[in-house]
């Protein structure tokens, strides 16, 4: 795994990645200011209409501590979308690896494994259906998690340990659907659960580092496609080709 990560991060700055390095980024970013913006609106609308409900509930004697009391609210929505920026993080970066998976892919099997039969890159819908599904199931389970955020950490564990399950598994069944039918990238990830997770904490160890995990995309998929490589051994229609070019 160690050799596949090192691998992963110094192709990430190579010529041939870069374009799509800034691409993916960019298409984050975008994702982030979007979802920022519309959290922070409904969140005002919330506090606005809710003081005013309020003050008709309670009368007009309440008025100036409703004020204030709004004013916290906006305050902490503002927080809140910083927080919920960072950790939807994953699920914003399993939306954009939809787009960008096989372009990274190509490279990284035209460099390291030319010898081999190369991928079959998804259908444009397949790709983006799994990207979407992955990214609901992210903010589900992180949902799901939440209410341990306040005991003692307990919930920041569960975030990590639920990122390395949901990415690990997102990106290898990509890594394998080239080569696979969806049910067999699936079985295949079944019977190599416990290195497929393992390997998944390496990615959410990346998208947590701020910043550089906008490049999360395309770090896990070139990892993925290294660790796809090595569970899948010596194959002999990959080997014959290589044979025959020697």
């Amino acid at each position: 795994m160690l050799d596949a990560t090192v691998k992963a991060l110094s192709q990430m700055i190579s010529s041939p990645m870069r374009s799509i390095l800034w691409r993916s980024i960019g298409f984050a970013l975008v994702l982030i200011v979007v979802l920022a913006i519309g959290l922070q609106r409904l969140l005002s609308w919330f506090a606005t209409h809710g003081e005013v409900w309020l003050e008709g509930l309670l009368g007009p004697g309440w008025h100036s501590s409703l004020e204030v009391l709004s004013w916290i609210i906006s305050i902490a929505a503002g927080f809140g979308v910083v927080f919920g920026s960072v950790f939807l993080m994953p699920a914003i970066t399993s939306l954009v690896a939809s787009f960008f998976v096989d372009d990274v892919a190509d490279i990284v099997e035209r460099e390291y494994y030319p010898a081999e039969r190369p991928g079959t890159a998804l259908p444009f819908n397949q790709a983006i259906f799994e990207g979407i599904k992955t990214a609901v199931l992210t903010i589900l389970v992180y949902l799901i998690a939440l209410p341990f955020v306040f005991l003692a950490g307990a919930g920041f564990l569960i975030f990590f340990l639920a990122a390395a399950w949901l990415l690990g598994r997102e990106y290898f069944e990509l890594a394998a659907m080239r080569f696979r039918s969806p049910e067999d990238a699936k079985a295949m990830r079944r019977d190599n659960a416990a290195t497929i997770f393992t390997a998944g904490l390496f990615i959410a160890a990346f998208v947590s580092i701020p910043i550089v995990n906008l490049a999360t995309p395309i770090f896990a998929m070139a990892f993925m496609v290294h660790m796809h490589k090595r569970l899948s051994g010596p194959r002999p229609e990959l080997i014959e080709p290589a044979r025959q070019m020697r």
